[in-house]
């Protein structure tokens, strides 16, 4: 079974995307507002994304129109530089201050 034939399974409805993207989200959510590691709270923002993404994909099958599938590819080549440039951050935040805490990182503005 291929990965549009998934998509267009007549038992799941746009309903059971919608539910299943809609609890990615809030884990997502979730995650960045009572996380503390900044790596976490990376990793739940992309969370958030590839439920969108999920969505995006789901309603453009729905819609027979792939409109929506390239702009998931769009999405998820930003994200690919976004996690790039934070973890090149965080990678320098480490080194100078061996934690990568949220807590501690607050101390940076002073």
């Amino acid at each position: 079974m291929t990965l549009l034939n998934i998509f267009a399974d007549p038992h799941i409805s746009i309903n059971h995307y919608i539910a299943v993207s809609a609890m990615l989200f809030t884990i997502g959510v979730f995650g960045v507002l009572f996380r503390r590691n900044a790596i976490t709270i990376f990793m739940c923002i992309e969370l958030m994304l590839n439920s969108v993404n999920l969505l995006l994909v789901a309603f453009s099958t729905y819609h027979h129109d792939n409109s929506g599938q390239v702009f998931v590819f769009f999405i998820m080549a930003v994200a690919a530089a976004e996690v790039a440039v934070g973890l090149a951050i965080l990678v320098t935040i480490f080194r100078n201050l061996h934690t990568i805490d949220i807590d501690e990182l607050k101390n940076l503005k002073n």
